[in-house]
């Protein structure tokens, strides 16, 4: 019981975070799901099937809230879903121990990208749209899904800052877009899942509890957009991505004499990031 209410809270932190963002759902839930020693392709599968509902209720909130780029949002389903759905049948083909530090680093490397991705953005005047090429849709679709399904997270992390690098694009229908395409690469990814690894695997007390605390977070998450500065959480959330990786990594390769010395550094950096970002942007 006491696990199950942890993996609850994990889905509202995971989906406060994320429909704030745009991102880090899949990345916090299976960074955290790790930790409990889940395999990465169980772990991911997980995240994915409660992804399914969470991004839907989070999808209506947004589109409630007018965060959302039609336009773009359908334009970025299929390629995502094609690439999800391929990720995910190649990650239930692979051991789940030897995948492990390579998910782990994934993640870490994940968490670095958002972490100084934010940090280096200032407010700036904003168009009413978001202009995506066809073109552009499809490689960032395929390979945002892919990296999606085999990381447990990456959709997010890697479509947001690419449409966020555009300028003067709308930061509030890009984090409300990419959260609410995300409905259809969860479950682009968890037909791959099922289809590959099979129904008996899946820890479905898991899921719903992921499920319970996303449907909880989801429309608080699509407020927090309309209100708050995306620079301060993106730094706040690359943070903790890194701090939770690192635990991993420290135990798989077996150097916990580092542990205090590299807890310690990444935790000077993470101060000083969000130093740095509240002093860039003062006037929010």
């Amino acid at each position: 019981m006491r696990k199950l209410i942890i993996f609850a809270f994990i889905g509202f932190l995971a989906q406060l975070i994320d429909g704030s963002l745009g991102m880090a759902y899949g990345v916090t839930s299976t960074s955290m799901l790790l930790t409990f020693g889940i395999a990465p392709a169980v772990a991911s599968a997980s995240v994915h099937l409660a992804e399914v509902v969470t991004t839907a209720a989070s999808g209506v909130s947004h589109l409630k809230f007018g965060n959302v780029d039609r336009q773009a949002l359908f334009k970025l389903i299929i390629p995502g879903s094609i690439g999800a759905f391929a990720g995910a049948c190649f990650l239930s083909q692979l051991p789940g121990e030897v995948m492990k530090p390579y998910i782990s680093m994934f993640l870490l490397i994940l968490g670095v990208f958002v972490l100084f991705r934010f940090l280096g953005t200032k407010k700036t005047s904003e168009k009413k749209s978001i202009n995506l090429s066809r073109k552009k849709s499809v490689l960032l679709g395929l390979v945002a899904g892919f990296a999606d399904a085999t990381g447990g997270g990456g959709w997010g992390p890697i479509t947001t800052p690419v449409l966020l690098s555009q300028k003067g694009v709308p930061a509030r229908k890009v984090v409300g877009t990419v959260d609410t395409s995300e409905f259809a690469i969860a479950v682009a990814a968890s037909l791959g899942f099922l289809i590959a690894l099979g129904w008996q695997d899946v820890n479905w007390f898991w899921v719903i509890s992921l499920m319970a605390g996303g449907i909880v977070a989801a429309p608080i998450a699509a407020w927090i957009v309309t209100k708050l500065p995306s620079h301060l959480l993106g730094v706040l959330v690359g943070g903790f991505i890194v701090l939770t990786n690192a635990r991993t990594l420290i135990a798989i390769w077996g150097v916990d004499e580092w542990a205090v010395a590299i807890y310690l550094l990444i935790l000077l950096g993470w101060a000083g990031s969000l130093a740095v970002v509240i002093r860039n942007n003062k006037k929010w």
